[in-house]
């Protein structure tokens, strides 16, 4: 499917001198497959199958190694499970209160915000994000609308933010 994606990231872990290990390559693979930005633990019971001796650990630091590498972004979405997102490019997410869907959303344009914030800030801008949300149309569908809908952050207790 996207497999020049995969060598690309390969090819960068090499060039940082990071070992290809297969389990590493196969979680790499399941995260540029997956739509639905698995949690460490989707990701563990995916793979358990082909490597009945990986540990949900070594899922879980192989991830976080991903991460500070860059190429995987760790979405916190105030459950207590992380999820996990292959990400090439800049995206943000919008997010279902009611089922908790997290769908991809593209808008280049809010690229300039960093230099916009740099500009009026004075700040060197790492990185920013944004997460949009309300109710997906699976769930307009059965009659959830933002009127009605149980608000995500009552569901999952309230997060603090850092």
């Amino acid at each position: 499917m996207n497999h020049s994606v995969v060598e690309d990231s390969i090819e960068k872990m090499k060039n940082a001198n990071i070992r290809i290990t297969p389990q590493r390559y196969a979680i790499l693979e399941y995260l540029v497959d997956s739509k639905i930005h698995p949690t460490a633990d989707d990701i563990y019971k995916a793979l358990a199958d082909r490597f009945p001796n990986m540990s949900a650990a070594t899922v879980y630091n192989n991830l976080r190694l991903f991460v500070k590498i860059g190429f995987v972004k760790e979405l916190a979405l105030g459950d207590a499970s992380s999820r996990f997102d292959f990400s090439s490019t800049q995206h943000y997410h919008a997010i279902c209160e009611s089922c908790g869907k997290i769908v991809d959303l593209y808008y280049p344009v809010l690229d300039d915000v960093e230099m916009v914030a740099e500009n009026l800030t004075g700040f060197q801008v790492t990185h920013h994000r944004m997460e949009v949300y309300g109710i997906c149309p699976d769930c307009q569908a059965k009659g959830i609308h933002k009127d009605n809908a149980p608000s995500a952050a009552e569901t999952a207790g309230h997060h603090s933010h850092h």
